[in-house]
């Protein structure tokens, strides 16, 4: 059966179409088709003006119009279209979301933060790591990051936190928002198992690839540290030259290094493992139990 899932953040937005086998056991097996980025950015115009511009309104129609011909083209059985944080804050979300629907036949549904951290943990990447660590997620977006706790395998807490990317480069990340996401990991890892991080978003994949490791081998906090101190006195086009990054990867890497460091710092988590899986993914696997429950 083949799936989609489109995941509309405020840095970019992606379509994934996965193909659902079931094998003799009855176990579902999830294969990635395509996977489409568009960075439309709608977090630069929220976070400084509150609505969407007709531009990015109108970015965001063609881009959908564009995802439709391509799941056409898939014969794509099932759809899921979320937005989360911009969207959740964009005075004018309502409108766009009956633009979209009236003009690319998408219908866009608004989540809220701890949903948003519930669709990331539906990759269930804990679930079969070793139980004799805690395990931390870790969702770093343009708009909120999603944290997640799991010990012995099961999910203790998740919360999201108006902390993303853009926010941080429109200054509108305060003390008092580090301060909060600083003592609620400490209280969620104090006098836990050693903690080991998971983390998620477009950035940490980027610094993984550009780390050259393995796939399924953990990135040391110290390296982490070492690109955020080497990319931090850069210019974004110092950035581009030296990494090959993209206009919109450049800007944002620095700011996502501070947030997994911070986070990581906070829980005395030495290592991160970066699994390629995003709230699209989470989505997907909502979309077939929902399917499966039809």
């Amino acid at each position: 059966m083949v799936l989609a899932a489109i995941d509309i953040g405020s840095n970019a937005a992606r379509l994934l179409i996965n193909d659902v086998t079931i094998d003799k056991d009855g176990k579902a097996t999830f294969n990635k088709l395509n996977l489409v980025r568009v960075p439309l950015r709608l977090g630069f115009d929220v976070f400084g003006n509150k609505e969407i511009s007709t531009e990015k309104t109108q970015m965001l129609v063609e881009t959908m119009k564009g995802f439709k011909h391509l799941m056409n083209a898939y014969k794509v059985e099932a759809l899921k279209a979320c937005a989360t944080s911009a969207m959740r804050d964009a005075t004018n979300a309502k409108e766009i979301i009956t633009t979209v629907q009236k003009e690319a036949g998408i219908l866009i549904e608004v989540i809220d933060g701890d949903m948003e951290a519930n669709l990331i943990y539906e990759n269930h990447v804990a679930e079969n790591m070793d139980k004799s660590h805690s395990y931390m997620y870790i969702d770093v977006g343009g708009g909120s990051t999603e944290i997640s706790f799991f010990s012995n395998g099961i999910l203790i807490y998740k919360k999201s936190f108006n902390i993303g990317t853009i926010r941080i480069l429109k200054n509108m990340v305060t003390n008092a928002d580090w301060e909060t996401l600083k003592t609620t990991i400490k209280a969620i890892t104090k006098g836990d198992k050693t903690v080991v991080a998971i983390g998620s978003g477009g950035n940490i994949n980027k610094v993984f690839s550009l780390s050259k490791r393995k796939d399924g081998r953990p990135l040391p906090l110290d390296l982490l540290r070492e690109y955020y101190n080497d990319m931090e006195p850069l210019t974004v086009k110092q950035r581009i030259i030296k990494y090959g990054f993209r206009d919109d990867r450049a800007d944002v890497i620095v700011p996502a290094l501070l947030i997994y460091i911070n986070a990581m710092r906070w829980a005395n988590a030495t290592e991160i493992f970066v699994p390629k899986i995003g709230l699209a993914d989470g989505l997907i696997q909502h979309l077939w139990e929902e399917v499966q429950h039809n």
